[in-house]
Formats: structure tokens, C-alpha cells, sequence
């Protein structure tokens, strides 16, 4: 094989040309053409024509809208929208959201009835449709398709009614549902005839021991207390007289407004409450068969459009000023970090007592949804009350505003100069007990009075001013009257005098010469055995 490289003519190893070269033979047949044809494709969808009817758009009721839908209608407060199916449903705008509004409802549904906002919406993202069954179903919605007729007849394994035809078999015994479901008519009884009387402590703490440890529960999230919570409520109290409900997240912000809705809606009475946790009590006269029984929500209504929560130029401040805060927010600690699905009781608390110490106030929501810290941030705008500046990098940043007003000024005791003011101070700013016990104390020493120009003293005087007096107080409380001993037959008292002391000076204690050893026969215990012993006892 070396010395083919050496043999003179063309390249063994030359790639072939790309394309063949042209053949000067004119009676050269063509190519034969491929065994398998090429195949020809329809024209595209836009340009073919439908071979079938157009069919009829499905109900809008089916129809999901969403928050990337394109469907705006703006709306009022108060306006009512009637169903397209009439019979006196309609949609009702309110001042706090959408409700539903059914003939013989002993109120108007709503999604949640805890949370809501208190905002007026300003337009609807879907149409106005009742997410409840409409009336004209033949059976309640199950979630199937409805059985065949010839189906419809259910054998019977023990008869019913008063069995006046002896004559009729077993078998021959069926159930056919004779009238359809009825919805919209209600029998609701009255809550105070339900509850009947109060219940005493001692059944309030029997009743209570089974479910304190029991998971058998209502969870309550970040949508409240919805619609449908109701009748599972209900299921609750068909087997047990007691409901526990369980409130993690957001609704624990305003647990007085849980409390609250889930007495009015549900009717029944609340007997205990630890924390988030809820025992719904369900009444004496509760019957499960007389109920109200409501209808159940079949989707989850698109929720309206509200104005926005953070302006660029909040209440009381222009743009620039409102700017200068946001930066002035971004290297301020926050006060606290939420957790996910936690217990924020003491969330309202905490943001008033920083706004006695600071114009801002940060609140740290990393790792929750965004819709929940800015509910939470909705809910502390009422409550606090505050001014929202911005939701960024998961915090929410408040500002108290400028009609903001210290709460330990407007509850707080005003203690003046001397006990006679403290007296003559209004009954709604202490009881009267409460000032006989201040009272009692400045007379004992244990409490002192600032006068009124104590009032304006730095944070460090007014410390080293409680540190004062608490050694004072210590040192008045812990003093005892002391018995110094000299060498002589005499004592000394340090405090107060013999007669003062009611001591006729004949105390067997001052006898004792503590410089020497005592004698057999002079202890204190012997001495007060001989006056016994004189005495005949």
C-alpha cells in the first residue's frame, strides 16, 4: 500500500461530485418516478371552510373567566343586576362586594362573608351569573349526568306509608321521585328558640373535654368563612353538639370579625375560643332535618375589580414626600417576619405599639402569597389605622399618618402632681377601686407621684428616676426594728421607743451578757420556765 501514493493517475479516494454532469444523449428517458406518491395536505385551517353547522355557544355559565380575561363591565354601588334566568335572583354590587340575592333567602350570598373588602368595587370580571343550581334542574346537582327514565325507580327494602294495600307484594313497592327540587325556599327558625337557654359552666367544660384534643375540624383559610363552610358546618353538628373551627392566616388578623360572621350566618353560639381555634356551639332545640337548607356554590366566583392599594401619592402627602418615605422604608428593620398559615392576633397590637416609636413601620412577609400579605396589609389599613406606602420585596410599609393619635394618650392614666388629683379624676379614666389602690400605695411608699415638671425628662433621667426609687422602696420594705446589745445591763432600740413597742422592759432577751459564757441556769429558755413556773401554770 506505500506505493500507491507513487502510480501516476487520478485519485482513488476523490469525493464524488455533487451533481451529475449533463448528459448529451437526447433520447434519455426521465427519472422513474417514487413508488410511494407525494401526498397532498389540506389547506390550512383559516382558509377551509367548516363542513358542519355552527354549533350553538355553550352556556356563559360554564365559561371560566379569569384574571388574563378580557371581560370589563364597570359597575356602581347598589346596582342590582338581574339573572338571566329571572324568577327574582339577581346580582347585587354592595358597598363591600358581590353578593346573591335569592327569593325567600334569609340573606344574600356571598363568596366569604369575613373577607370582604371594605373598598366599593369598580367593575366585574365576568358576567353576571348566579354560581348557584338554576331552578329549573329536575334534581339536586349531584355532579353526574341524571339516570335514565326507565332507571328512575328504586326497589324499597321495607315499605312505606301506612301499608293500607295488604295485597301489594314487596316487590312491588318503589320509590319515584314525584316533584322536583325546590330551591329558594327556606325554613329558618328563629335563633333564640334553637339555642334555647344559656349553658352553665359545668356543661361548658363537660362538653367541651372530647374536641380539645380532636382533629375532626372545620379548616378555615385565607378566604374566610365561605358559603359552602355552612353546610359542612352543618354535617358537623349532625353527629356532635359542638363544631370546631380552626383560623390560620390571613382572617386571624380580625378574629372579632370571624367570631362575629360565624354567628350570624350560622346560627350557631360560641362557648370557647383559644387563639385561632373556635367551639361553634350548635344549640339545645338544633333539629338536623329543620335546617335551613341553603344551596351549595357549584364554582368560585371570579372576584371584582377594587381601586388600588398603593397610590403614588398616598392621603396627606404629595408624590415627593411619599417617595422619600419609600427610601427612608428600605433601611428600616421590620418589626416582625409572618409566617405561612400563622396566628396573627397580636399583628394589630404590635403595629400600634411601633407607631409610638417611629412614623414607619415594616413588616417582613417573605415566603407568603402575594394575595395574602396584600389582604393583610388591607386589613391593617382599617384597623390600625394607617397609610399603605409599598408591597416591595415581599414587605409591606405603612405609614401612621398625619391624624395619627397615641393610644396610651387617649387611654392611658393621667397622674398628676399629688393624690388629690389623682381622686378627682374622671370615672372613665379609672374606677374607683383602682384609685383607692393607687391611693394605698403612694401613702405605703410602694408608688410615687411625678410632679408636673417631671413630666418632660429624657428616657435616661426618667430611668435612673425609676431606679431611685426602687431602691427606696426596696429598702423601706425590707427594714425590720433592730435590738443593738451593748456590754452594760441596757438596750438600745434603733426605731422606736419601749413604750411605743408596748415592752414593760422586763424582756428576758436583754439579761443575756453575750461577752461571756452564760451561767448554768441563765438562758432565755430557762428564765421563761421559772416565771411560768411562778405563775402555777
Amino acid at each position: 500500500m506505500a506505493i500507491l501514493p507513487g502510480i501516476p493517475g487520478p485519485n482513488l479516494f476523490s469525493s464524488l461530485p455533487s451533481t451529475p454532469p449533463p448528459s448529451n444523449n437526447p433520447d434519455s428517458s426521465p427519472p422513474p418516478k417514487p413508488p410511494i406518491p407525494i401526498p397532498r395536505y389540506p389547506p390550512p385551517v383559516k382558509t377551509r371552510q367548516h363542513p358542519y353547522p355552527q354549533q350553538s355557544p355553550p352556556n356563559r355559565a360554564f365559561k371560566t373567566h379569569h384574571r388574563n380575561s378580557k371581560f370589563f363591565k364597570p359597575v356602581k354601588p347598589g346596582q342590582k343586576i338581574p339573572a338571566p334566568d329571572g324568577e327574582n335572583r339577581a346580582v347585587v354590587i354592595g358597598n363591600s362586594g358581590i353578593s346573591y340575592q335569592l327569593p325567600g333567602a334569609p340573606f344574600e350570598f356571598m363568596y366569604s362573608y369575613s373577607e370582604t373588602p371594605k373598598a366599593e368595587p369598580i367593575a366585574m370580571r365576568e358576567p353576571a351569573f348566579l354560581p348557584f343550581a338554576p331552578p329549573s334542574m329536575p334534581r339536586p346537582w349531584t355532579g353526574k349526568a341524571p339516570m335514565k327514565k326507565s332507571k328512575r325507580k328504586i326497589k324499597l327494602f321495607e315499605p312505606l306509608g301506612n301499608g293500607d294495600d295488604e295485597n301489594e307484594s314487596m316487590a312491588g313497592r318503589r320509590l319515584e321521585m314525584l316533584r322536583g327540587y325546590e330551591l329558594g325556599k327556606f325554613n329558618v327558625r328563629p335563633r333564640e328558640e334553637v339555642l334555647g337557654e344559656p349553658l352553665t359552666k359545668w356543661e361548658i367544660k363537660d362538653m367541651l373535654k372530647p374536641y380539645l384534643s380532636s382533629n375532626r375540624q372545620v379548616n378555615l383559610g385565607r378566604d374566610g368563612l365561605t358559603h359552602n363552610m355552612l353546610e359542612l358546618m352543618h354535617t358537623h353538628w349532625r353527629r356532635q353538639p359542638v363544631c370546631k373551627v380552626r383560623c390560620l392566616g390571613v382572617p386571624t388578623v380580625d378574629m372579632a370579625n370571624v367570631c362575629r360572621c360565624l354567628e350570624e350566618k350560622s346560627g350557631g353560639k360560641i362557648i370557647h375560643r383559644v387563639g385561632g381555634v373556635v367551639y361553634l356551639f350548635r344549640g339545645r332545640n338544633y333539629d338536623h332535618r329543620r335546617r335551613p337548607q341553603l344551596p351549595v356554590m357549584l364554582w368560585k366566583p371570579a372576584a371584582p375589580v377594587y381601586p388600588k392599594l398603593i397610590q403614588d401619592a398616598p392621603e396627606g402627602l404629595t408624590k415627593e414626600e411619599a417617595d422619600e418615605l419609600r427610601i427612608k422604608g428600605k433601611t428600616l428593620l421590620p418589626i416582625c417576619k409572618l409566617a405561612k398559615n400563622g396566628v396573627y392576633i397580636t399583628l394589630v397590637r404590635d403595629v400600634r405599639s411601633a407607631f409610638e416609636g417611629s412614623i414607619l413601620v415594616k413588616i417582613d412577609c417573605r415566603g407568603l402569597h402575594p394575595s395574602d400579605y396584600k389582604k393583610i396589609g388591607a386589613k391593617l389599613k382599617e384597623l390600625v389605622p394607617c397609610v399603605l406606602l409599598s408591597f416591595d420585596n415581599e414587605q409591606i410599609l405603612m405609614w401612621r399618618g398625619k391624624e395619627w393619635k397615641s393610644t396610651y394618650g387617649a387611654r392611658g392614666m393621667h397622674i398628676s402632681s399629688n393624690v388629690a388629683a389623682i381622686a378627682d379624676a374622671k370615672p372613665s379614666v379609672a374606677s374607683p377601686k383602682m384609685m383607692s389602690l393607687w391611693r394605698r400605695a403612694v401613702d405605703s411608699g410602694k408608688a410615687s407621684v411625678l410632679d408636673s415638671g417631671d413630666l418632660n425628662l429624657s428616657p435616661d433621667e426618667l430611668l435612673w428616676r425609676v431606679e431611685e426609687f426602687e431602691s427606696k422602696s426596696q429598702a423601706l420594705v425590707h427594714s425590720y426594728p433592730a435590738v443593738i446589745y451593748g456590754n452594760g445591763e441596757t438596750s438600745v432600740r434603733t426605731n422606736d421607743s419601749e413604750e411605743e413597742d408596748g415592752n414593760d422592759g422586763n424582756d428576758p432577751f436583754d439579761l443575756v451578757d453575750s461577752s461571756a459564757p452564760p451561767p448554768p441556769g441563765s438562758l432565755p429558755i430557762d428564765m421563761i420556765t421559772k416565771d411560768l413556773r411562778d405563775d402555777g401554770l
